[in-house]
């Protein structure tokens, strides 16, 4: 009890509010898209690699940033990237055109590929198995809250300001954050290991492609033209990371972490949770605003009941995982999101907002249980002197789901859309909502028809949300082993 850092929680302070700036920056941009495109003269692929840019650079850059972290100190590592997060944004707050803000896009992304990985290895490094429960479901429930609160900060920032104030919103984050970690946070390393530039490579190049053949297949398919390059260059330098880091002395990923049974089962359950959840705000922000007819601002708002009732949950697992488990936790969590998404998929063109409320607030409370608990046993596994790729690898893991359920919950949600539609309707009305909408020019059958064909589109892809997330629930279950009431299991060694 004596050993721990009397100075924990304010670290976690710190660690939360270096998470804050990465989730708010990303999720207030979407909001600002309509007010960039017309200043800058963006057009529809400027502003596609504008969002995309950053998550390519961010998810390829993860493990390797993790690695550095582990060898050069991970605190050091976090400077380094909140400095260049802070500086790129401020950079984006001056610039005139579309590559301009790209490349502060690219810089913001290595930024936060030097932040991410960072913040939960100092998190499982200072907060014993006792309290790093409780730590983790705190640095979770504040992620919740900028993923739910900054569409609507976006919206007033837009409102009062420019699109340029939800980059310099980052500003005096960023600053305070530097502070707080130079004056309060401890330095923490593993020991000295060689350098692996290949692995280095390979991942980068493994993960920077994966990502953009997901981000592809709507637009090109998955199998066809450059989307088949794409995919043979992913697979290519992937399965040569793996094998190389298998046959290498010093590996930069200890990949025998997969051999542990907490590991591998949060590793498939994650997956799969976040292919469920990748596409909840990209469709249910698309039928507020454009069936309900809310406003980007009260669009933001409605996610509140997901918001509190995960805090809710997070607060509850927090106290409940050392007397019940981690497994059980994810266990009963996860068939609560299944469900939310089960009751979601009901929801019609004219439910109005009470049905997808009671599901916002059933997935918020499934999701402040199980994401959590699958985390904490996840980093349980691995060793304190591999905090910093163990986080980054359970990030890539999330952060490769996650795309991969935008890429499959859009597509669906856009060809079902069309399906759905009336054939004698315009061409155009059948390629969106949106265009449908605008181009509806006062026809109300047209509107009924295009709002019918959403929620009808919307429902499949709920309903196979809700099959990803109960898969979740059955590999936890079946995979996973609790360690308590003291952790019986040793981290698996990295040799």
């Amino acid at each position: 009890m004596d050993a721990r850092n009397p100075r924990r929680w304010w670290i976690l302070v710190v660690l939360c509010l270096s998470s804050l700036v990465l989730v708010i920056d990303n999720m207030a941009l979407t909001v600002a898209v309509p007010e960039m495109t017309a200043d800058i003269g963006a057009n529809a692929q400027d502003i596609q690699w504008i969002l995309d840019s950053y998550i390519l650079v961010f998810a390829g850059l993860l493990l390797t940033s993790g690695s550095l972290g582990d060898r050069f100190g991970r605190r050091r590592i976090m400077l380094i990237g909140l400095l260049v997060f802070g500086a790129a944004s401020l950079a984006a707050v001056f610039c005139t055109n579309p590559g301009e803000v790209i490349a502060a896009r690219v810089a913001m992304g290595v930024g936060g590929a030097l932040i991410m990985p960072s913040t939960l290895s100092i998190l499982i490094v200072v907060f014993d198995a006792e309290e790093r429960g409780k730590a983790m479901a705190a640095w979770g429930s504040v992620s919740m809250l900028g993923l739910v609160g900054s569409p609507v900060l976006g919206g007033v920032l837009i409102d009062h300001f420019s699109w340029r104030s939800i980059f310099f919103l980052n500003v005096p984050v960023v600053v305070l954050a530097i502070l707080a970690a130079i004056t309060l946070m401890p330095e923490s390393k593993g020991p000295w290991q060689k350098p692996d530039p290949l692995g280095a490579v390979l991942s980068a190049v493994g993960m920077t492609a994966l990502i953009w053949w997901i981000i592809e297949i709507p637009r090109h398919g998955a199998f066809e033209g450059r989307s088949a390059v794409t995919l043979a260059v992913a697979v290519v330098a992937l399965v040569g990371f793996v094998i190389w880091e298998n046959r290498t002395s010093d590996p930069m990923v200890p990949l025998v972490l997969f051999k542990h049974r907490n590991f591998r089962g949060g590793s498939l359950s994650l997956t799969l949770v976040q292919i469920g959840n990748g596409g909840l705000l990209l469709v249910l922000t698309q039928y507020l605003q454009f069936v309900l007819g809310y406003s980007p601002v009260k669009a933001g708002f409605a996610f509140v009941p997901l918001a509190v009732a995960a805090l809710i949950g997070n607060a509850a697992g927090a106290g409940l995982a050392a007397k019940v488990g981690n497994r059980l936790l994810v266990l009963v969590g996860m068939l609560a999101m299944s469900a939310s998404f089960a009751l979601l998929a009901t929801v019609s063109a004219d439910s109005g907002f009470t049905l997808p409320a009671v599901g916002l607030g059933l997935l918020g409370l499934g999701a402040g249980l199980a994401m959590p608990a699958a985390i904490n046993a996840l980093m349980g596994t691995i060793p304190a002197e591999k905090a910093g790729v163990g986080s980054a690898l359970n990030d890539t893991i999330q952060q490769a789901g996650a795309a991969l359920g935008i890429a499959i919950l859009g597509s669906l949600l856009s060809s079902g859309y069309t399906r759905q539609m009336p054939a004698d309707a315009p061409e155009h009305a059948k390629r969106s909502i949106a265009e449908a909408l605008a181009g509806s020019s006062g026809d109300a059958g047209l509107v009924h028809a295009a709002r019918e064909a959403f929620t009808a589109s919307m429902s499949l892809t709920f309903t196979l949300s809700a099959v990803a997330v109960l898969g979740a629930a059955i590999v936890a279950t079946l995979i996973m082993r609790d360690q308590k009431p003291a952790p019986t299991e040793e981290p698996v060694p990295v040799g």
